[in-house]
């Protein structure tokens, strides 16, 4: 049976992360490790977490980190923590062994696992499973008791989904973390940590569409919970619009943000890259650097754009 990695970033998480466990463990698909890493916690997370690996002490470890080091890394960290990253893929090769995210504060479904790692199985088989492969969902916005607000996170938001190369991503992240499954071939290319990665999620969205293949499945596989607490929500498209317009300043600040992450990106991998994925983000590293005129064009020849005509009218606007 297929192994399933998946790592879970803890902070102050006490008011739901029991639920979020119990979640995990009603899977459908039995042959998992739970990594929960904390972050350091000053509330009751240790204590719940701990209770929870009395009675699944098998497949649920907790480990505290020595210093805090934010969501991302937290993340990233964990995936190579779990994968045994020096142990295992040096010299050897692992097989059949996946990873997801997760949230300390939502709730799976039963057959979040399971959906996923048919699809993985199926698209590995379709591309070989020695290419980078990530595979992931839609969500069901909940709100802090799990009612429902909106039945789909992309078309909440008004992301396109059917629009994930290589120049799409580097330019917009459509992946939803909690909701991800990625290969070994996928682990193995996480090489060096990133610095300026905006989101772990989309630093892996990013080795996979340079590496290999984005799946999205448009289906929810787990309760995406709004409160007060969280590090990165949801934000519905007219939320997103007011907040754009409000301030332009701001959004200069994330198109540096997103240039940052492509210069490291292009730093670290551009010696594997095929030719025309390292001219693409080699562009996008070099995008502000441009005038304004040959900004837009590279745009165009490279697809650096995001979901809609109201998104990219004000990338436009802004870059």
């Amino acid at each position: 049976m297929d192994k399933v990695h998946i790592i879970m970033a803890a902070y102050n998480g006490e008011a739901y992360i029991r639920e979020q466990i119990m979640s995990i463990r009603e899977s459908t698909h039995k042959d998992w490790v739970l990594w929960i890493f904390d972050d350091g916690s000053s509330d009751n997370t240790a204590e719940i977490v701990k209770s929870q690996v009395e009675e699944d002490t098998e497949r649920i470890h907790y480990i505290v980190n020595t210093s805090n080091k934010g969501v991302t890394l937290n993340f990233l960290e964990g995936v190579r923590f779990a994968a045994g990253y020096k142990e295992s893929f040096e010299g050897t090769e692992a097989v059949n062994q996946y990873f997801m995210f997760c949230d300390q504060d939502d709730v799976w479904m039963p057959d979040k696992i399971e959906k996923s790692l048919k699809a993985m199985k199926r698209f590995e088989k379709k591309y070989s499973c020695k290419l980078p492969l990530v595979i992931f969902t839609d969500a069901i916005i909940a709100d802090e008791h799990l009612g429902a607000i909106s039945p789909s996170f992309h078309k909440s938001n008004h992301l396109n989904t059917a629009k994930l190369g290589f120049g799409n991503i580097l330019m917009e992240n459509k992946l939803i973390g909690c909701t991800m499954m990625f290969n070994t071939a996928l682990v193995k290319k996480l090489t060096v940590l990133p610095v300026h990665a905006r989101y772990h999620d989309w630093w892996i969205g990013i080795l996979g569409a340079a590496f290999g293949h984005i799946v999205y499945l448009p289906h929810p596989t787990i309760y995406y919970r709004q409160h007060d607490r969280n590090v990165v929500g949801n934000q519905d498209f007219s939320g997103y619009v007011k907040k754009r317009m409000a301030t332009l300043k701001e959004q200069k600040k994330v198109i540096a943000s997103n240039v940052a992450q492509a210069q490291e990106f292009y730093e670290i991998y551009k010696e594997s890259l095929s030719d025309d994925k390292k001219m693409k983000v080699y562009a996008m590293a070099e995008l502000l650097n441009r005038n304004w005129v040959v900004r837009r064009l590279l745009c165009f020849r490279y697809g650096f754009f995001k979901s809609g005509l109201v998104r990219n009218a004000a990338l436009m606007l802004v870059l």
